[in-house]
């Protein structure tokens, strides 16, 4: 990588890794600013289990790629969530993964879905906490999402928390319409919803980088006859009028079982960063030994929850899986990872962005 994207880590991250390390921890802020005039996605995987990281690094730094590795206030809050993934030993766990593995290219790691449900004292001293473990360990970018919220209140909690991330400078992406879990109907993101609610940040003196909206897709796995719909006319629509306010673009949710040929168009319609959760999963439970995901199935069908809630009850037998699944799963994820970053045009933009911040200096 060249040295000059090094001279961007920022300065707590490079007290961590020290003045040697060639691991290019970069804020969202700038890579999401310094990408934004590219025709491309930068893809954020949330690794639920870990053994997928090492093939998501393989196959962007194969192809010059940047990527984000990300975790949900419940996948990896404070108390693990439903992972078992602390801030600390995620950030830990990617930076780990980074060193051992030679990854030298640009990423983020990036607070994804740091609820707010209301504005209770409650629950906005619960988010404040979460940031400042976040920021402590490590993390360069936060998703503040109050869209369950009215849109008034949506800007006043963002107005609240927002301000130790924009101080550091690092990435801020907020949220105006909820994606929906597969099954359920969505509720488009307005473009007046979306002027209004921008412009009202900005008279704040708030500036987020990105924007997450409701455009029709789903999260979680779609089933068989499922139709994946995504409504691109508006995408495109809330993508001229958020960079308007400066922006570098939108945020794409539910993207598992969404086929490559709309994912490549993704990118044509101001997506800039694209959230991949359940695909990772599904992949290390294809990997993992198969007593091992029968015993996760029979702890999902006996307390009925979704089988993702049994990845923090069976962590330490995840985490101790033969050498060979380790591999397998690895080899998976690498060859998903290749597939996605192709389709989202994302070959090359490690490159991209050390010539776009090098202007800079």
């Amino acid at each position: 990588m060249p040295k000059q994207l090094l001279d961007f880590v920022p300065p707590v991250v490079r007290d961590r890794l020290g003045t040697e390390s060639t691991v290019c921890l970069l804020s969202g802020q700038d890579v999401f600013l310094g990408l934004c005039h590219e025709r491309m996605i930068v893809m954020a995987a949330n690794p639920r289990i870990s053994h997928v990281i090492p093939g998501i690094m393989r196959a962007a730094q194969e192809l010059d790629a940047v990527v984000a590795f990300e975790l949900t206030r419940t996948e990896g809050g404070i108390d693990g969530g439903y992972t078992g993934q602390t801030p600390e030993s995620f950030c830990t766990t990617v930076l780990t993964y980074a060193e051992t593995c030679g990854f030298s290219k640009p990423f983020i790691i990036h607070a994804d879905h740091v609820t707010i449900k209301d504005t209770s004292e409650t629950e906005l001293l619960a988010a404040q906490q979460l940031i400042e473990a976040q920021l402590a360990a490590g993390f360069t970018s936060y998703a503040l999402d109050a869209s369950f919220n009215p849109l008034s209140d949506n800007i006043t909690i963002i107005q609240q928390l927002a301000r130790p991330i924009t101080e550091r400078n690092f990435g801020l992406e907020v949220e105006l319409g909820e994606v929906p879990t597969v099954g359920s109907t969505s509720t488009l993101t307005e473009v007046a919803e979306a002027r209004d609610f921008l412009s009202s940040l900005v008279e704040k003196g708030i500036r987020p980088h990105l924007l997450a909206i409701d455009n029709g897709s789903k999260s979680g796995n779609y089933l068989d006859g499922q139709i994946v719909s995504i409504d691109l006319e508006r995408t495109g629509e809330i993508f001229t009028l958020a960079r308007e306010f400066g922006l570098a673009g939108l945020v794409q949710h539910g993207i598992t079982g969404t086929p490559l040929r709309i994912v490549g168009r993704l990118a044509d319609f101001g997506i800039r960063k694209g959230n991949i959760g359940t695909l990772w999963q599904n992949v290390a439970h294809a990997g993992l030994p198969v007593e091992l995901v029968d015993a996760m199935r029979a702890w999902s069908k006996e307390n009925g929850r979704d089988i993702k809630y049994a990845t923090a009850v069976f962590k330490d037998e995840i985490d101790a899986i033969p050498q060979e699944n380790m591999q397998l799963i690895q080899e998976m994820a690498y060859r998903e990872a290749r597939e996605f970053l192709k389709a989202f045009h994302a070959q090359g933009s490690a490159t991209k962005l050390a010539a776009s911040l090098g202007k800079r200096k």
